[in-house]
């Protein structure tokens, strides 16, 4: 082995719950070593590239919008989506500390950091029968998650004074190791040079994401019960592959719990300039697309309507009988609520342009259909239906598509709108039109209309699949987010945080997820470590 570096508190993984952290370590005067396996301009993993959404309760964003909310009918909405049962302990419990704590410990913060919030809430994740949020609870930060990360790394180096931050950039952990029962430190290796480091600390923080990076780890933990597509999409990142999970169960006693539930998208496509094998795009899917099967034909009887429900649609695409489906809509519909869930391609959000920003909700943005055009194969455009139907199996090399069956899928919606909107009975239809009585959902979802609306066109086919993302299910942790063995007994000098810990207790949202709990997980769990290593009390 070659050197070892010593500090107080060593801490792996550099994404947003690894960073914090350390902030908040290095804060209280700690010394600290950071090992992420990235390279330095990568530092940040996924929160560079994502949106930046948080469910909050109880904000000011909120009061001023007359969203009465509270952290008791916040939990109640999170367990009954969740389906969190009573044997489910330390997730109960991690609901509750963030229903309570979302509002001074995220939101007030992150804005004592400088962060700043879009000033419209949004509301997701209804549930397909009101059981979800029951009120707007969505928040996106001005800037992105990647203003978030870049604030968060700042403040990093501000607080390391001197040399108390030792960060280790290219160094993979291969070993967890203690003295006495209690974990003090590992051993990493160089990537680049291949050299082998000791790391010693008094505390050790596993920040090293979910296990969603490695599809054979989704694939064994798939629960039985539920449909298994035969392909997909890689939408995490693919060092985050459960080794670590494995080393601290096997060589520490620690509990993998809720392995199998995972917060995935029912609608991807391969990213144009992919990051990694596999990579992905997720789509917000336009609420007012027709959501087809490979043959072109309405998935129903009950139609798929994004915003409701991501668990369920997953499980509907999942259970189709091949890993495609297919959103069928027009260009008006595109300029209105065409999106894509990242930073990436949201650059007026990313770059904090508040006019480019208001005029694109204002007029729509026909520039992300023309980049897609350009960029995916996957986005199929034709002035008719049975253009469209040709280019269609062109794409999947087959004859699924009947050009009069796809003309009747469209027909057959379209007719709603020959008896007077009124008169129409289609389930989509009533929840666009239920959405669109929110404020900021209006802005971006279409009135509905026939989609042969005549100057509507021209037709526009997206071939999606599903594309996997974040682990709901973790090492079990307390509320200091120390790690716990079979006896729910702290594993002396492990902590874990973030996605690692199912965003607390080995997944606190249960099987479902809230929508934008996971930014505020990170946080809450990281500073939780914090505190708990510093002696301080909650």
């Amino acid at each position: 082995m070659g050197k070892t570096v010593t500090a107080d508190v060593l801490v792996i993984g550099g994404g947003l719950a690894g960073i914090v952290c350390a902030l908040e370590l290095l804060r209280a005067g700690k010394s600290v070593v950071l090992v992420d396996r990235d390279t330095p301009e990568r530092l940040g993993g996924l929160a560079l590239w994502a949106f930046g959404g948080m469910a909050l309760v109880g904000t000011p964003l909120q009061a001023r919008a007359k969203i009465h909310d509270t952290p008791e009918l916040a939990l109640r909405d999170w367990i009954g989506f969740g389906e969190l049962g009573p044997h489910d302990i330390w997730p109960l419990r991690w609901a509750q500390h963030y229903v309570e704590r979302s509002r001074p410990d995220v939101h007030d913060w992150l804005r004592e950091q400088g962060l700043k919030f879009l000033p419209a809430v949004n509301w997701v994740e209804r549930g397909r029968f009101g059981e979800g949020n029951s009120l707007p609870r969505y928040h996106v930060l001005w800037g992105t998650s990647r203003e978030l990360v870049r604030r968060m790394l700042a403040a990093l180096r501000a607080a390391a004074g001197s040399a108390r931050l030792t960060l280790l950039h290219r160094h993979r952990v291969l070993t967890l190791d203690a003295t006495g029962g209690t974990v003090d430190g590992a051993v990493a290796v160089d990537e680049v040079s291949g050299e082998q480091v000791g790391l010693r600390a008094a505390a050790v923080v596993l920040a090293m994401g979910g296990i969603n990076g490695s599809h054979a780890q989704v694939r064994a933990n798939w629960p039985r019960s539920r449909p298994l597509p035969a392909a997909m999409l890689n939408g995490a990142h693919p060092f985050a592959d459960g080794r670590l999970h494995h080393l601290a169960a096997e060589g520490f006693g620690a509990r993998i719990d809720h392995a199998g539930e995972m917060w995935n998208y029912a609608a991807g496509i391969p990213h144009p300039f992919p990051h990694f094998e596999g990579h992905g795009l997720s789509l917000i899917p336009c609420k007012s697309a027709l959501w087809l099967d490979h043959r072109g034909r309405r998935i129903g009887p009950e139609p798929l309507v994004t915003g409701f429900d991501t668990h369920w649609l997953c499980q509907r695409v999942a259970g189709q009988d091949k890993p495609w489906t297919w959103q069928l809509f027009n260009r008006r519909i595109a300029r209105r609520e065409l999106a894509i869930s990242g930073a990436e391609h949201n650059p007026a959000i990313r770059d904090r342009q508040m006019l480019r920003f208001l005029r694109e909700l204002l007029l729509g943005r026909g520039d992300l259909l023309h980049q897609l055009q350009r960029e995916s194969p996957h986005v199929l455009v034709d002035a008719t239906l049975a253009g469209l139907a040709q280019k269609m199996n062109a794409l999947t090399e087959s004859h699924d598509i009947d050009a009069g069956q796809l003309q009747a899928s469209v027909d057959a919606f379209d007719a709603n709108f020959g008896v007077g909107l009124k008169l129409a009975n289609d389930d989509q239809i009533r929840r666009i039109l239920h959405a669109r009585q929110w404020g900021p959902d209006r802005l971006r979802t279409c009135a509905p209309a026939p989609l042969q609306q005549r100057g509507a066109g021209p037709f526009i086919a997206i071939h999606t699949q599903l594309i996997t993302r974040k682990s709901l299910g973790g090492l079990r942790t307390d509320l200091d987010s120390r790690v716990l063995d079979g006896k729910d007994a702290p594993i002396d000098g492990l902590y874990c945080v973030g996605e690692a810990a199912g965003f607390g207790g080995g997944g606190a949202c249960g099987k479902r997820s809230l929508e934008g709990t996971f930014l505020p997980g990170c946080i809450l769990t990281a500073r939780a470590a914090a505190r708990s290593i510093c002696g301080a009390s909650r």
